[in-house]
């Protein structure tokens, strides 16, 4: 069970599955801090899930911080703002540290971090008018997924939300930028939880943070009491420390004791399901109107010289971080953009940091080796881990013969991608690179 502290919920719903895993926490005391602008910046047109933007400035043009350069009509996008002020230096085909290439704008900094005149606090009075401020803020899923804001809160009128979820679980290892908003930006997420409900007119929030993060509940906890509201309409709970809590519908079981059934989302119980540092933001840029230009990752891992819990630019080279953490102390045997279990490994350290990354990640040790391949022992530990009740050795071998209707009686395509079947494979099997080969199969038969 959780711990108990007092004045806190404990978990509703048991979440099945899932792995424990080491926390390796170690920037967890380290604050934030601001790197100093960069002399250029990339921003890539697809730094969110949907349709990529298009540049809207060409080469030569002057640009200022918060101005848009890319956009998009379709709905399931985010504008992209200029995080430095400077020259417009390329307009075209950029790689992302994923390997995807993707149109892009590179600016040359001026050295003066100038602010686009337009921006001002936007007027919200109403979910509509909070919904297309959200979006002109170019907010995306700061926990790593990268799913438009505006798109998550436009809920259709036929389903009713009574319940928001603020997800402070970061059950990820080695991460900690969320538990840093926890402590130093307390206010900003309070206030963005009270604005949210206000607008969105939800009757109840939940604040969900892991057992393991007390200092996150103190402080929360402090300023909801301030406000005479904890035990009332918002509510702090803790949940179990293992992975993966954080995950979308796994918060809502633990949160609300409500399954998201296969292929529904949150918004079809009820819920509706938001990060911690997108809340923070939402409260910043509805006081000051400055668009999402910049965000905080975790720089941590064997290798890295000296780790570190930094504000960086958008954009920023991610080259250019790692040297600003003192370079490589050790020769790394692997990088990751995000964590060791759902980050994905590059081998390209001249791409931008993009909405969505939330930690960098390099290791010299065995933590950046892989498991030997072995046959497949028939053990069933990576049926008994998965939290959506999958058979992963089942759909690897569907996936490996392309087989269609096996692939869709399996539920591959409820797969989250989680690593939890790969993590407690004796044999070393790639069972999520399977799995998103056999979704791959499922979309190329689709045509989507």
């Amino acid at each position: 069970m959780s711990k108990v502290i007092p004045g806190v919920l404990t978990a509703i719903g048991r979440v099945r599955g899932g792995v424990s895993v080491e926390h390796n926490k170690n920037t967890a005391d380290m604050p934030v801090e601001r790197m100093p602008i960069p002399e250029r910046v990339v921003l890539p047109m697809q730094q969110h899930i949907g349709a990529p933007c298009v540049p809207t400035v060409k080469v030569g043009d002057k640009v200022s911080v918060g101005q848009v350069i890319g956009d998009s009509d379709k709905f399931v996008s985010a504008p992209i703002h200029a995080t430095i002020s400077g020259t417009v230096k390329a307009v075209g085909d950029v790689k992302l540290a994923s390997g995807l290439i993707t149109k892009g704008v590179t600016i040359e900094s001026d050295g003066e971090m100038r602010l686009f005149e337009g921006l001002e606090p936007p007027k919200v009075t109403n979910r509509q008018e909070l919904c297309a401020a959200v979006r002109a803020s170019g907010l995306v899923g700061l926990g790593g997924a990268g799913f438009p804001t505006h798109v998550k809160l436009n809920v259709p009128p036929d389903k009713k939300i009574d319940t928001l979820v603020i997800n402070a679980a970061e059950c990820e290892p080695f991460i900690t930028v969320d538990y840093r908003e926890c402590i130093e930006n307390t206010k900003n997420i309070m206030d963005g939880v009270y604005k949210l409900k206000e607008l969105l007119e939800i009757e109840n929030v939940i604040i969900a943070i892991e057992d393991n993060k007390p200092r996150a509940f103190k402080n929360l906890k402090e300023i909801a009491d301030l406000d005479n509201d904890i035990g009332d309409a918002v509510k702090l709970m803790t949940l179990k420390s293992k992975y993966p809590q954080g995950a979308e519908k796994m918060m809502v079981l633990s949160a609300t004791g409500r399954k998201v059934p296969p292929g529904k989302l949150p918004a079809d119980v009820g819920c509706i399901v938001m990060n911690v540092g997108s809340a923070a933001f939402v409260a910043r840029y509805l006081a000051t109107g400055k668009p999402l230009i910049s965000r905080s990752i975790t720089v941590d891992g064997s290798a890295i010289a000296e780790p570190k819990n930094l504000r960086v630019p958008i954009g920023t080279n991610i080259q250019d971080i790692i040297d600003y953490c003192g370079g490589f102390k050790a020769e790394p045997r692997k990088i990751l953009c995000g964590g060791p279990m759902m980050g994905v490994a590059i081998c390209d350290t001249q791409a931008p940091i993009c909405k969505q990354n939330n930690a960098l990640l390099a290791f010299a040790d065995k933590k950046g080796g892989v498991k030997p391949e072995r046959a497949c022992i028939r053990c069933g530990r990576c049926v008994q881990v998965c939290p959506m009740s999958l058979m992963p050795t089942v759909i690897e071998r569907q996936a490996r013969i392309k087989d269609v209707e096996g692939l869709t009686r399996s539920n591959t395509m409820v797969c989250m991608e989680c690593g939890s079947c790969a993590y407690a494979c004796p044999s070393g099997r790639p069972l999520v690179q399977y799995m998103r080969l056999g979704k791959q199969v499922l979309r190329e038969r689709s045509g989507k």
